[in-house]
């Protein structure tokens, strides 16, 4: 009978465990705990911590609460332009309501397919409205593209009441398909080469304006200061004649006889042999007559 008792109280604490247990779950950071009842969801939590359900009754579904982030598939779109290129994106999205996303989408694959469409249907319809070359144009406005993009793709999910949120769409990259790449490729080296012999002519034309005018500028100088090293030598010349006229003025003899030692010193400069009559002035004042 004791061992009746024993087996019975064992017994007891065993399916309490099992109850327990069953009835026990913990929420973890960055994670939604939805509590299902017959497949509806009765209650939702949304903090972390040890939490509590009905076993056998209840079930537990968990849901990223985190941002994720979907890469898509690289697709093909036509521009407005008729040229057909490969758009490379990517999605952050996150779950804001888990009750309407269980009862829309139910799976983050069906969340994901779902937002693929809608981006691949926003991105070809914004493409389909501008060019290729500006579309790879260093001036084109990708951010006002992207935020387009990404309020017409929340929109959507918005709508539909899919309990998603999209926070962003970006455009990673745009690529043509590799058979029109190097015809196009050729095309941009064209232009470019072009823009480069429009930006030489450009410089070799101001180089000879600039060139021209410094020459101008530098004949002009030296003309004028020709013109004044002239007229600085005039004036020196006038003034050393003035200078001259003055001191010959004030003693005739002494002038006449300075200018006759001058001619001996030019006259005898390297020896040279001088024939005169024996009569001639040179004559007599070498004679000391």
């Amino acid at each position: 009978m004791k061992k009746r008792g024993m087996f019975l109280i064992g017994l007891g604490v065993l399916l309490l465990v099992i109850v327990l247990s069953g009835s026990m779950f913990i929420a973890k950071e960055g994670e939604y705990k939805v509590v299902l009842r017959f497949g509806e969801a009765t209650r939702i939590h949304t903090e972390p911590g040890i939490k509590f359900k009905v076993p056998f009754i209840e079930s537990v579904r968990t849901l990223p609460k985190y941002q994720k982030v979907y890469d898509s598939e690289p697709t093909l779109i036509l521009t407005n332009d008729k040229k057909p290129i490969y758009v490379d994106n990517y999605t952050v999205w996150r779950i804001s309501d888990p009750q309407k996303f269980l009862r829309s989408l139910n799976t983050v694959s069906n969340a994901e397919s779902r937002i693929s469409d809608a981006v691949y249907n926003a991105v070809r319809r914004k493409l389909s409205e501008i060019e290729y070359g500006n579309i790879i144009s260093e001036n084109t406005a990708r951010g006002d593209l992207n935020e387009e993009i990404t309020k017409i793709v929340a929109d959507v999910a918005a709508n539909q009441g899919y309990g998603i949120e999209v926070i962003d769409v970006r455009i990673k990259r745009t690529d043509l398909p590799p058979e029109n790449k190097e015809s196009v490729y050729n095309r941009m080296i064209s232009d470019r080469q072009s823009i480069a012999a429009g930006y030489l002519s450009e410089g070799d034309e101001e180089s000879r304006k600039i060139t021209s005018n410094a020459d101008r500028q530098a004949k002009e100088l030296l003309a004028e200061a020709e013109a004044k090293a002239k007229k600085i030598i005039a004036e020196g010349e006038q003034e050393a004649a003035r200078i001259y006229n003055e001191a010959y003025g004030k003693d005739p003899e002494f002038y006449e006889l300075y200018r006759t030692l001058e001619s001996y010193v030019k006259t005898f400069e390297g020896e040279p042999v001088i024939m005169m009559p024996i009569d001639s002035p040179y004559a007599r004042l070498l004679l000391g007559e």
